[in-house]
């Protein structure tokens, strides 16, 4: 009997939520316990209110009339998985370089520093790869600081160029001065020259 009545509560408040937003079975344990829970997502992912995008991460899909579901973006389900887990993550490698404008590659597989566990998650052809590492790589407070560090550190002190550094400078620009100056402490110091060197 139990079974029913926690998917039509899972079922009733998922229309609170935001239409493409992620999900984990520990978001309705007041619902009923982990295996019913459990039972009631896969259930209403056979009914088509519920997608799944890997193994326990479903999604509230946003559908459009033409493309049909809006899958979210790697970062959206990283970013999930990390509030799930009450872990810290830093963007690296091609998907920092991405973010900032330095590369069009849209990577397949992702890479994310975390102080969570580390694992390995396919979600269709993507998979998220977090890797753990040090605190003192998770304390970067600016975004832009942040990205940019990780973004040296994939394209290496003796392949970065001229323009490179110019386009980052001006990304800097929209950094407020105190992250920076936080952040270039952690950086090697060929990064470091780079983040203040605009810094009066």
């Amino acid at each position: 009997m139990e079974r029913p009545i926690v998917e039509n509560k899972i079922a009733e408040v998922l229309k609170s939520y935001p239409k493409g937003s992620v999900h984990f079975v520990c978001d309705f344990l007041d619902y009923g316990n982990a295996e019913s829970a459990k039972k009631a997502l896969l259930r209403l992912k056979e009914k088509g209110i519920l997608v799944s995008l890997a193994h326990g991460i479903y999604l509230y899909p946003k559908v459009d009339k033409e493309l049909g579901v809006l899958f979210p973006s790697t970062e959206d389900i990283a970013k999930a998985i990390a509030r799930r887990d009450k872990a810290r993550i830093v963007t690296t490698g091609v998907q920092a370089l991405n973010k900032l404008g330095l590369s069009t590659q849209v990577p397949m597989k992702v890479v994310y520093l975390t102080d969570g566990a580390a694992r390995s998650i396919k979600v269709g052809k993507r998979t998220i790869t977090f890797k753990n590492t040090s605190p003192k790589n998770l304390i970067a407070k600016g975004e832009i600081s942040s990205l940019v560090i990780q973004a040296l550190k994939t394209i290496g002190q003796t392949k970065v160029d001229e323009e490179t550094v110019l386009k980052i400078r001006m990304l800097l620009k929209k950094e407020k001065k105190e992250n920076i100056l936080n952040d270039a402490k952690l950086a090697p110091v060929w990064i470091k020259k780079i983040l203040i060197q605009d810094i009066k």
